[in-house]
């Protein structure tokens, strides 16, 4: 911890000293703790304890400190007390990290692997990187957002491999793409417009299976309501592209569509009732704002930019955040009582598909 703290100390004092405030004028020190470290500044300093100090600094150490550690980005300033301290040295500004980067999990044959894991230990356990992994029983509903090529398609077969053991499925594909072939692939019943129906006339298909979904949340609620402890199979509802269902659609067909969605967003954690909700741009022309609101996995691949995070990640600077300028990389942020209450750089799982022998990622 000693080497540690002597060369994040010696990083703030080159990059901060052009101000002149150093610990070689004794105008802050640095804190080692298993968590992260904190910044103590003497009081009174010759620069404002404010969220750009803050960021700055986060900058700064983060990229010192990669690879052996992740400096956890927050989306304001963090100050800590110190009890017990002088007052000139009684806060500080803290920086929590965890050990090492974001790990790709690489896997072959996945069908297999999910096929062969414990379901009493490992049953609604999602691996998502090495030591990174998603309790199902947490989730309220995913979002997965990206550009074109990012790996949305591709992650979100290996979510869908996952679930098959654990959870109902509706599949909804307006592109027929990679969703739709992993379904079949599966035996399992995919929404998908053929070339006999309007685009009005499939999305009121999509508007049944949703409200079929809507039906069973309320005689869960009802059964709920007669037996509180009693416990239900999860249903996600996977809808790859979203936006390719709600542009250019009748204006009332739309309509029925946010309200549905709108309905088993809030209504289904209870009822343990899921959303996947994938596309290129989840704004408020694709999903209701109340359906992004619910969501508490929240993830962004390919390009990650204070524009592309806009949506998702609307509190979010994503400067000086490191991520692996490689497909499936990103970022991810899990918002329950297991995981830190931040961002995380992400790298989608790499999975070898059996049949063609093609690594995706």
């Amino acid at each position: 911890m000693g080497q540690l703290k002597q060369y994040l100390t010696r990083c703030l004092n080159m990059a901060l000293g052009v101000e002149g405030e150093t610990t070689y004028t004794n105008s802050f020190d640095i804190l080692i703790k298993e968590d992260g470290f904190i910044f103590v500044p003497r009081m009174p300093a010759g620069f404002v304890l404010d969220n750009s100090l803050y960021q700055r600094i986060y900058q700064i150490a983060n990229a010192a400190l990669y690879p052996n550690y992740t400096v956890l980005k927050q989306n304001g300033i963090y100050f800590v007390p110190l009890y017990g301290q002088p007052l000139e040295i009684k806060r500080g500004l803290f920086f929590p990290w965890i050990k090492g980067t974001a790990n790709r999990l690489i896997i072959s044959g996945l069908d297999d692997y999910f096929a062969s894991r414990d379901e009493s230990k490992q049953g609604n356990v999602i691996p998502l990187m090495k030591d990174f992994s998603l309790n199902y029983q947490n989730v309220t509903s995913i979002a997965i957002a990206g550009n074109s090529g990012a790996g949305k398609s591709y992650f979100l077969s290996y979510l869908l491999s996952a679930l098959l053991w654990i959870s109902d499925l509706i599949i909804i594909d307006p592109k027929r793409d990679q969703p739709s072939r992993w379904s079949r692939d599966h035996s399992i019943r995919a929404v998908y417009p053929n070339s006999n129906s309007s685009k009005s006339d499939y999305v009121s298909s999509v508007n049944e299976r949703l409200e079929g979904a809507l039906n069973t949340i309320y005689r869960r609620q009802a059964e709920l309501y007669a037996e509180s402890s009693k416990h239900f199979r999860p249903v996600t509802i996977v809808i790859d592209e979203v936006l390719a269902l709600t542009e250019g659609v009748n204006r009332q067909i739309k309509d029925a569509f946010f309200a549905l969605l709108s309905q088993i967003a809030l209504l289904g954690r209870a009822t343990n009732v899921h959303l996947i909700i994938c596309g290129q741009r989840l704004d408020h022309t694709a999903i209701p704002t109340s359906v992004r609101e619910q969501f508490n996995v929240l993830v962004q691949l390919g390009n990650i930019n204070s524009k592309t995070t806009q949506f998702l990640f609307p509190d979010l600077d994503p400067t000086g955040i490191v991520i692996p300028v490689e497909k499936g990389a990103g970022i991810i942020q899990v918002i329950d009582d297991q995981h830190p209450y931040n961002v995380l750089p992400f790298l989608a799982p790499t999975y070898y598909e059996k049949k063609e022998g093609k690594r995706y990622a």
